[in-house]
């Protein structure tokens, strides 16, 4: 499997080629030169496997320059019910990501795809746990170090961190928007003491932390000197790694491969949505990909009306779902690149224009006219919304669902059809949003006992103003 620059001016690589690093020269992202082609014979073969079983049959077929058994030990070491151990009591372990089914409204089955069960209580574990396993066995093969840099603005960070803390010959940069996230989950990342883990918290949002790594990612005289690799969703392997919970999800919700499911993902940066793009493109029988966006709606903007206006930092609102307070989806390109034919060219020249004068207008071009094709319908969801969710998820079904699931929810209910299941993709534990399920319930949020006391433990952060020279000055400082 070869790998291309969504903007067409990069030579193709190896899977192993674009593992440690993030965008390709030309300043794209990496997809592969085609997908590969699912048939319903496959996925019917493939159920009943385990989910490190069914990972390998996915990744098998874009990493064909690992060995297979190589493959094989590094799935099942990722993905086992210890690690995926914090879901709720009833739901099965085994499965990774079970779904627990919430009942029939409309007359489709609604249900969640429990993706929250890792060591940090947020999906960026499914993939974040595989890529610590990845690049540690990678490092090692070509004897090479690597210092990862990435931004987050909430659970990427701390997914990372806990995937890559003790790892051999890795150190972690993480910018994170100084206050702009949960008490918890800022504990989370900064009580970390591992001495391979480098916590900045940037004055600004979490635009002003991507747009530092993607310019230390442009600087390849800088990225090649200090060895800079990437865990943000721009990292192919992660997206990768999220496809395999959506056919999990198809085959767990399906009693035939005939049948289709609808999926609905809050989205941010587009990463968690791209991958299920991804699936859909290889063949996965999904009806429809809800992209569920917060106040910060530029992305329900663009599949409304064909306008993609990413907003600066000023206008980048502070939600009470904040991990999706983003207003520059750098995934989104991915997407861009197969709406228009794999154009590398054009798809250069739009992102190039959304550097320069902030966006760009498809809504009269024949591409824009094809992309119900692609399955995509969206909405968008408020802090009055995600409270009233909230309340209505735990009156009617006794369940408790976090800030950003409620958003997910929300826009799922207005794209029920008939006899097609909804899966809402559950981002995130309760616990790392308390005090909106506070204002929600008016009782405290649910918390896996073994995170009972992680505000109380001492921290370990840098604060730093939004200055990429500074935060290269640091990195050089702390390097391997």
């Amino acid at each position: 499997m070869r790998y291309q620059s969504t903007r067409g001016d990069s030579p193709s690589q190896s899977f192993q080629g674009i593992l440690l690093g993030g965008l390709a020269p030309d300043g794209g992202l990496y997809l592969p030169t085609q997908y590969p082609q699912i048939t319903t014979q496959q996925l019917d073969a493939w159920r009943g496997l385990s989910y490190a079983d069914l990972a390998y049959e996915i990744l098998s077929l874009y990493c064909d320059d690992i060995p297979a058994d190589d493959l094989k030990v590094l799935l099942h070491k990722t993905y086992t019910p210890q690690v995926y151990c914090n879901g709720r009591p009833n739901d099965p372990a085994s499965e990774i990501t079970p779904i627990h089914w919430l009942g029939e409204e409309k007359g489709a089955k609604l249900g969640l795809l429990c993706l929250s069960n890792g060591p940090t209580l947020a999906f960026k574990d499914m993939a974040m746990q595989l890529l610590g396993n990845l690049f540690e066995y990678a490092l090692k093969r070509a004897n090479q170090d690597l210092n990862i840099l990435g931004a987050t603005s909430g659970d990427t960070g701390s997914a990372a961190e806990y995937a890559m803390r003790g790892k051999h010959g890795i150190k972690v940069f993480m910018l994170s928007p100084r206050g702009k996230m949960s008490p918890f989950q800022s504990a989370q990342m900064y009580s970390l003491q591992d001495p391979n883990i480098f916590n900045v918290a940037v004055e600004g949002v979490f635009d002003d932390c991507q747009d530092i790594v993607k310019a230390v990612s442009n600087d390849l005289a800088f990225k090649t000197k200090y060895r800079i690799g990437t865990v943000n969703s721009i990292n192919w392997g992660r997206v990768l790694a999220q496809v395999v919970y959506y056919f999990q999800g198809y085959l767990l919700a399906t009693q035939s491969s005939t049948e289709k499911v609808s999926f609905a993902v809050p989205s941010g940066n587009f990463g968690n949505v791209c991958a299920g793009h991804i699936a859909r493109m290889m063949g996965l029988p999904i009806e429809r990909l809800v992209v569920a966006t917060n106040e910060n709606d530029v992305l329900d903007e663009f599949f409304k009306t064909g306008i993609y206006r990413a907003r600066k930092s000023a206008e980048t609102l502070h939600t009470s779902s904040p991990s999706m307070d983003i207003s520059k989806a750098s995934n989104f390109e991915r997407f861009i690149f197969d709406l228009l034919g794999q154009n590398g060219a054009r798809t250069a020249k739009l992102f190039k224009q959304v550097e320069i004068e902030g966006g760009f207008d498809l809504s009269k071009d024949p591409a824009f006219q094809t992309i119900r094709q692609f399955g995509f319908v969206s909405g968008r969801s408020t802090h009055q919304n995600r409270l009233e969710t909230i309340r209505n998820i735990d009156e009617q079904y006794g369940i408790m669902i976090d800030t950003h699931t409620a958003d997910g929810v929300q826009v799922a209910r207005h794209y029920l059809q008939k006899d097609v299941p909804m899966l809402v993709l559950e981002t995130a534990l309760p616990i790392k949003f308390e005090e909106t399920i506070q204002e929600a319930l008016g009782r405290p949020a649910e918390c896996p006992s073994a995170f009972k006391d992680i505000k109380t433990k001492p921290q370990r952060l840098m604060n730093m103003p939004a200055d990429t020279m500074q935060i290269k000055q640091f990195i050089e400082q702390h390097v391997i």
